[in-house]
C-alpha cells in the first residue's frame, strides 16, 4: 500500500517542488495540499493520511502551532517538519512538539523521500546533526544558549526582526496585529537582555539564527 502523503505549506512552488519529488517514489501518493492552517483543518476532515510535510513558516498559525494542535487529537496521522531554517533552530523544538522528523528544504531531495517513509513507519527521522544537538541537550542542559528560553512565536519575532522586516511587516506576515508583535519584541529584549533592534540583530547573527 502507498504511503498517504498531505503536504501544507503556504508557497505553491515549494509545494509543486515537494510533490514532484515525492511523486517519483513509487510508495508513495500525495493524496492532498494545503496553504494555510484552515485549509488543512478543511482537508483533513474529509481526506486522511500516513504523513503530513508540514512548514514551520505559515501565516496565521505557525507550524510549530499547528503541531500543539495536532498532538492534542487522536489521529495515526505523523508529522514530518520541512523548514528552510538550519536544524539548530528548529529541529528539537519541532521534535518536542510532536513531530517525528525535521528536514531542511536545502536538502537532498533523496533525504526527504527517505525521511517520509521512515515517519510512515511510525520510526523518528533525525539526522546525526540533530542527534548530536539532542544527546549536548540531555547531558549540558544548563548551558544553553539565551535564545532557548524564548517562546516559539518570540523566536520567530527574533529572526525577522533581524532579517531587517518592520513590526508591520512582522504582523502581516504572522497574521497577528503590531501590538502583539510589539509584545514579543520586548518579551525577547527583556529574556535576552538586550535593548534595541540594532542589537537583537548582532545576537542573531553571532548566534546563526539570520
Amino acid at each position: 500500500m502507498s504511503i498517504r502523503v498531505i503536504l501544507c505549506d503556504d508557497h505553491a512552488l515549494i509545494r509543486r517542488g515537494i510533490r514532484d519529488t515525492l511523486a517519483d517514489a513509487h510508495d508513495i501518493e500525495v493524496v492532498g495540499e494545503a496553504g494555510d492552517y484552515g485549509e488543512l483543518r478543511s482537508l483533513l476532515r474529509e481526506t486522511s493520511c500516513d504523513v503530513l510535510v508540514l512548514d514551520i513558516n505559515m501565516p496565521g498559525r505557525s507550524g510549530l502551532d499547528v503541531l500543539q494542535v495536532l498532538k492534542e487529537e487522536p489521529s495515526a496521522m505523523r508529522v514530518l517538519v520541512v523548514s528552510m531554517h538550519p536544524e539548530d533552530q528548529y529541529a528539537i523544538r519541532a521534535l518536542r512538539a510532536g513531530a517525528f522528523g525535521y528536514v531542511n528544504k536545502g536538502s537532498d531531495t533523496q533525504l526527504l523521500v527517505a525521511a517520509v517513509r521512515m515517519v510512515a513507519q511510525g520510526r523518528k527521522y533525525i539526522t546525526p546533526e540533530t542527534a548530536q544537538m539532542l544527546a549536548e541537550s540531555l547531558t549540558q542542559p544548563a548551558t544553553g544558549v539565551a535564545h532557548e528560553k524564548l517562546s516559539d512565536r518570540e523566536l520567530q519575532t527574533l529572526v525577522l526582526i533581524a532579517s531587517g522586516k518592520r513590526l508591520s511587516d512582522i504582523a502581516t506576515e504572522l497574521t497577528l496585529s503590531p501590538k502583539t508583535v510589539s509584545v514579543y519584541r520586548a518579551r525577547v529584549l527583556e529574556k535576552l537582555g538586550l535593548t534595541n533592534n540594532s542589537e537583537m540583530t548582532v545576537y542573531a547573527i553571532r548566534n546563526g539564527l539570520v
